[in-house]
């Protein structure tokens, strides 16, 4: 890589970590973004395929650049059930589902996987931004959903993630997050990425279970309080 292309990339990552993005975590188109950050078109479309490589950047013709990895399709069945349910209903799924998606990707993940997985959580905890940093707490759950590699599983997983787009969804993790609570959330991402790339499909599943337990607690406690 070029020096201006890895200048590019590390002006790239700044923004994708920082909150100045737009709806959904898009990017600015090309033109734009080479303005913005002072760079060549050619070194940031170089950079913008490094980034895209690593699964931090997916892109949809027609619509532009977005951080995180890319939907399922068939996120409009989903986007149609979750307005149907509350927040203990959806943790009770996930609670279903991603133990299980984790316990597979211990059996299925790659080197490159695990690095990747571990920038995201990275990414989380470097990222100020409330909603910035929920759009990569989903992009780390959806890795781990895909490197599982079960296409039906994926699928119900989506159904699950796409109530992240909610707004009453997004108002009770705003309420629910705190300093506290992130770093929690931290050590227990971590330690589910330790138990998958240690091939440990157990441990993988019964480190996301306490995860999601947890973070099931903190949200109905958040809930409570509201109401009063």
């Amino acid at each position: 890589m070029s020096a201006d292309a890895q200048k590019a990339l590390t002006k790239l990552r700044q923004l994708i970590t920082s909150s100045a993005l737009g709806a959904g975590g898009q990017l600015p188109t090309e033109r734009a973004l080479a303005e913005r950050l002072g760079i060549g078109r050619r070194a940031l479309r170089a950079a913008l395929e490094v980034l895209e490589e690593e699964g931090l950047l997916w892109r949809r013709q027609g619509k532009g650049t977005f951080i995180g990895q890319p939907p399922d399709p068939h996120g409009q069945i989903a986007a149609n059930i979750v307005r149907a349910v509350d927040a203990a209903a959806i943790m009770e799924a996930r609670l279903c589902v991603e133990p299980a998606l984790a316990a597979l990707a211990a059996g299925r993940a790659s080197a490159e996987d695990i690095a990747q997985m571990r920038r995201l959580v990275d990414h989380i905890g470097l990222t100020p931004d409330t909603d910035a940093a929920e759009l990569w707490d989903g992009a780390l759950h959806r890795m781990i959903a895909r490197v599982a590699g079960n296409p039906i599983l994926l699928t119900a997983f989506q159904l699950i993630d796409e109530v992240r787009i909610r707004e009453d969804w997004q108002a009770l993790r705003d309420r629910a997050r705190s300093p506290d609570s992130m770093r929690r959330s931290d050590a227990e991402h971590r330690a589910v990425i330790d138990a998958i790339e240690a091939a440990d499909g157990a441990r993988a599943r019964a480190m996301m279970e306490a995860h999601l337990r947890r973070l099931a607690g903190t949200l109905d406690e958040s809930e409570q309080e509201a109401a009063q």
